[in-house]
């Protein structure tokens, strides 16, 4: 590999480069996400991504987002290119308005659903799409230092200018997509999170009519997804039996996924979404092939009731971006996670939490039903248990699989279960955690197997 003797924005970090995960890059501030990693990732995304246009960035509440910003557009700069920063908004601002603006791209500087102490960046390119993987790679090969830079012209220095103005054009596209419909007089509680939903969540559904209950509703990044929103549904829970409320809506810190909570507290999750959204698209005759997408996590329960409406459910990999690229290459119309990342192909293909609200809301209420009604009328979910096993070791999280002792104990469970429940393993992509998860008819098979793994995830992959 070739490196130029000298660096505008100082030496390479080599080995050492975070690689992105499921959803960008994610770490501990201080640790893994830093000013000198955020400098020179904003140098390499302006290197990388199309030259043509501004690049947008957003964040969300966490108070380590400005100076991660700051570092990002000075990188961006340092490569000669236009910023233009957003601030405080959801994830799927940042895609939408690239698509409007004809932007080069874009950056979202968020950790999602992790606590505050978190943080993480989200690249997008020019057709709003997160970063391609040969996109990735050549970015994480910069950061290594493995990239000749004499074909930039170091002595151009872009600009930086804040367009907060621009969320008005996210908000207006909100409304626009529930076609008219209303909530006049509706009454619904919002989990806010502390995180980006409060730029422009509540606004949304009060120009809509609705009775408004807020929770959580300022921006605080000391607080964000710390015991609310789409993490820990209780108090959204809570508050709509209280309030006596038709239904409520928590999401995450960025907003970019939703789970929901009906008038009796019952949770209403992607899956739900998708087989209550897709029912109706079904009926319409607007979902083609009658073709669902969703992931490994999404329930049996789901997909033999799906199914038996004569659908197709197309199983990914977890990671909107795996739904993402097989509804584009299906030409599917909707399709999602169990966590809530809804994408519906006649709203630009991006999760985006408040819009996937506001047509469940006006749904409901366009069909004169309330949400526990419609949820009555679902599947019945299988029983389904999922625990993240702390493995620090990033090789042995991975390699799992190599693991004879927890491999043949998977093995067992599936003969044993048969095709009455199933057995999902796998590392997060942006948490040091092993995520076992089985589902099966018989609560008392998803205990005990549940119970069994993650002994042994435990025991043999953190042993010393």
């Amino acid at each position: 590999m070739v490196q130029s003797a000298v660096h505008p924005i100082g030496p390479s970090l080599g080995s050492a480069v975070p690689g992105f995960g499921t959803d960008g890059i994610r770490g501990k501030v201080g640790a893994v996400l830093t000013p000198a990693l955020c400098l020179q990732l904003g140098y390499w995304c302006g290197r990388v991504l199309p030259r043509e246009g501004p690049i947008l960035i957003g964040m969300d509440s966490r108070r380590s987002g400005s100076m991660l910003t700051a570092a990002l557009t000075a990188g961006l700069t340092a490569a000669g290119r236009e910023v233009w920063t957003l601030g405080l908004c959801p994830t799927p601002a940042v895609p939408l308005l690239i698509r409007q603006l004809s932007a080069a791209g874009g950056l979202m500087v968020s950790a999602s659903h992790n606590p505050p102490e978190d943080n993480g960046i989200k690249v997008f390119g020019a057709d709003g799409a997160k970063l391609a993987a040969a996109e990735q790679a050549r970015i994480e090969a910069g950061l290594r230092g493995e990239v000749d830079l004499d074909s930039c012209d170091h002595s151009r220095c872009g600009s930086s200018v804040q367009r907060s103005d621009l969320l008005s054009s996210y908000q207006a596209s909100l409304l626009a997509s529930v076609g008219g419909n209303r909530l006049d007089g509706v009454p619904i509680v919002l989990d806010l999170c502390w995180g980006s939903a409060t730029a422009c969540g509540a606004e949304a559904f009060r120009a809509l009519g609705a009775d408004l209950t807020v929770l959580h509703g300022e921006p605080d990044g000391q607080r964000i997804n710390v015991n609310c929103g789409s993490t820990q549904l209780e108090p959204l829970r809570q508050a709509v039996i209280e309030r006596g409320a038709a239904m409520g809506f928590a999401f995450d810190g960025d907003a970019d996924r939703m789970l929901a909570v009906d008038g009796r507290g019952r949770v209403v999750d992607g899956d739900h979404v998708l087989f209550l959204w897709g029912s109706v698209l079904q009926e319409q005759r607007s979902l083609p092939d009658q073709r669902l997408v969703a992931t490994v996590m999404s329930n049996l329960g789901f997909e033999r009731a799906w199914q038996n409406r004569g659908g197709l459910l197309e199983r990914t990999p977890v990671g909107d971006q795996h739904v993402h690229a097989a509804m584009v290459s299906s030409g599917a119309a909707l399709g999602g996670e169990q966590s809530g990342h809804i994408l519906a192909a006649s709203h630009g293909l991006c999760g985006d939490g408040v819009l996937t609200a506001l047509q469940l809301a006006t749904l409901c209420h366009d069909q004169g039903i309330s949400l526990s009604d419609w949820l009555d009328r679902s599947f019945k979910a299988f029983p389904q248990k999922l625990v993240n096993v702390k493995v620090l070791d990033r090789a042995r999280r991975k390699g799992w699989a190599d693991c004879e002792p927890l491999a043949d104990a998977v093995r067992s469970a599936e003969t044993a279960m048969g095709d009455r429940g199933r057995v999902l393993v796998r590392a997060s992509g942006t948490e040091p955690l092993l995520r076992v998860m089985v589902e099966a008819a018989d609560q008392h098979d998803v205990e005990t197997w549940t119970s069994h793994l993650c002994s042994l995830a435990d025991q043999h992959l953190n042993a010393a």
